[in-house]
């Protein structure tokens, strides 16, 4: 990815996050002949860098690892022409039918239309501990740190795909898994949950939730709290946290949202300001998968496009 560059001026399309949507958003966007331009402050590819093994993702059997997987999409991208900065976005303002872009570097860019694709972070559990000891035993990413722990006491807390996905990978790490979730079952797809539940190196504990995460300079223990049991303390070598990601909407504040303050958007991932698409998971949507972040960013550019052209009194 290129360093940010004050001189740079305008685009046709301004596309914030490198994620699966923001980096299918560019290829499509440049196909179409959009002069475009993705802004990303950290690496392209986003949460899904992370992924061990991307094994549903349709026509790519066997699976890749997330990082490969982003990097041929940033490749792909560049290669129809997209450019690519990396630069944090402060504030996006609105005027005369361009969104000006205010960044971190103090540069200011401005487009007809912008797509977000800023995704989400990590949920926190916000208990004792988690603070203190993240990078020393608590950790949100399984294939960048559970290489640190093989053969050592690990908790997963969490339900979701995430939570059994990386379960699974850090079963081939750890001597002991201890995978707890505070329901009586997961929401993880279907699939995903009966791999963890029949994988023997993993112990399911549903209906426990953590209190606590102890230690000195690193993590040694934690405090459970089970269904009708009082709280008791285990020890342990590391924390691996997967309960839920909380969007990324500070940039688009007048855009209409949902109760969990995902962005609304029609069919054309068209949001409640004209010009601003949405796409991948900063998007209201009941179903958040790598193939559905990739096929709405596709969309985006397509809309994206559309509206450019109207704007410009050439729409088909």
């Amino acid at each position: 990815m290129s360093q940010s560059n004050p001189e740079a001026k305008n685009a046709d399309l301004i596309i914030i996050g490198a994620g699966p949507a923001g980096l299918t958003a560019a290829q499509y966007g440049a196909r179409a002949g959009l002069d475009v331009l993705v802004l990303e402050r950290l690496a392209p590819g986003g949460q899904a860098l992370v992924i061990d093994v991307l094994e549903n993702y349709p026509g790519i059997a066997p699976g890749k690892s997330g990082f490969d997987f982003c990097q041929d999409l940033h490749k792909q991208a560049e290669s129809f022409g997209a450019k690519f900065l990396m630069e944090q976005v402060l504030a996006i303002k609105s005027q005369d039918r361009e969104f000006v872009l205010d960044l971190a570097s103090g540069a200011a860019l401005s487009a007809p239309a912008v797509i977000l694709a800023t995704g989400a972070v990590h949920r926190k559990l916000g208990i004792p501990g988690e603070e203190e000891f993240s990078g020393k035993g608590v950790s949100y990413c399984a294939t960048c740190d559970g290489p640190f722990f093989k053969n050592k006491k690990i908790f997963v807390v969490g339900g979701g795909d995430a939570a059994c996905d990386e379960a699974q990978y850090l079963s081939r790490l750890g001597q002991e898994v201890v995978l707890i979730h505070r329901r009586d079952r997961f929401r993880a797809q279907k699939a995903l949950a009966e791999r963890v539940l029949a994988n023997p190196k993993i112990e399911v504990r549903f209906n426990t939730i953590m209190k606590e995460i102890r230690g000195s300079g690193k993590v040694s223990s934690v405090v459970l709290e089970s269904s009708g049991n009082a709280p008791k303390e285990e020890t342990a070598d590391a924390v691996f946290i997967f309960t839920g990601v909380i969007p990324q909407t500070s940039l688009v504040p007048d855009a209409a949202k949902d109760e969990a303050g995902y962005v609304i958007t029609d069919q054309h991932m068209a949001s409640s300001v004209p010009g601003l698409f949405v796409a991948g998971d900063v998007r209201a949507s009941p179903f958040r998968q790598v193939v559905v972040a990739a096929g709405e960013g596709a969309v985006a550019a397509h809309s994206a496009a559309a509206y450019i052209d109207e704007l410009k009194g050439k729409s088909y």
